[in-house]
């Protein structure tokens, strides 16, 4: 049976953070999604499958005040930590599978690059919708970042997901209304061309 958990612990104790695909120093799309709805810098925001990712930083540096940053794997976490300094013990940061993770509290924004699409499985992605749910205030916003259907269907040697924005707005339509889509070309360290969906929601009245 496939542990996730030891295969990113695995890729995270043994590559630095340039040999990552989705590695980006500055993640101008996710920023743009904060800029476009004008988010308080007092606002709760948790980044869903943040591992080592530069976007904590830039929230920092933008003066938030309420981060939290969620990974299966504690040596991603870690290996951010160290990278922040002590600017670290101003992030709250949690160890745990997105397909199971139980909130202990609710977000003004909710940004996932990248977690969602590595949720193959119908009962994890209800699950995590569901987790969503209940985890984003009732005008909070809902970003979500996937390779598209002319993305990858792997990444570090496992199978994803694609989605169009059709496809994506139907897994969330349950609760979810759709605010906009954009498609994205991703370039990775190595030069090659990734094509992602990014999709902005806010609650179903």
């Amino acid at each position: 049976m496939f542990d996730a958990k030891a295969h990113w612990e695995q890729i995270y104790n043994t590559k630095a953070i340039t040999d990552f695909s989705w590695y980006q120093q500055v993640p101008e799309t996710s920023l743009g999604f904060i800029r476009e709805f004008s988010v308080p810098l007092d606002a709760k925001i948790i980044d869903v499958g943040g591992g080592d990712g530069y976007f904590v930083d830039h929230l920092l540096a933008l003066g938030y005040t309420n981060i939290t940053v969620l990974d299966i794997s504690e040596a991603a976490i870690h290996r951010a930590q160290q990278r922040l300094g002590d600017k670290a013990k101003h992030v709250h940061w949690i160890v745990a599978d997105a397909a199971t993770f139980v909130p202990q509290e609710q977000y003004d924004f909710w940004h996932d690059r990248a977690a969602f699409h590595f949720l193959t499985g119908e009962a994890d992605i209800k699950h995590y919708v569901t987790t969503i749910k209940k985890g984003l205030r009732k005008n909070g916003i809902l970003v979500i970042g996937t390779f598209s259907e002319q993305g990858p269907k792997k990444c570090s040697g496992i199978e994803i997901k694609q989605y169009s924005e059709q496809s994506l707005s139907e897994k969330l339509q349950a609760y979810f209304q759709k605010i906009r889509c954009i498609t994205t070309d991703h370039t990775t360290p190595s030069k090659a061309i990734q094509n992602f969906i990014f999709c902005s929601f806010r609650p179903a009245a």
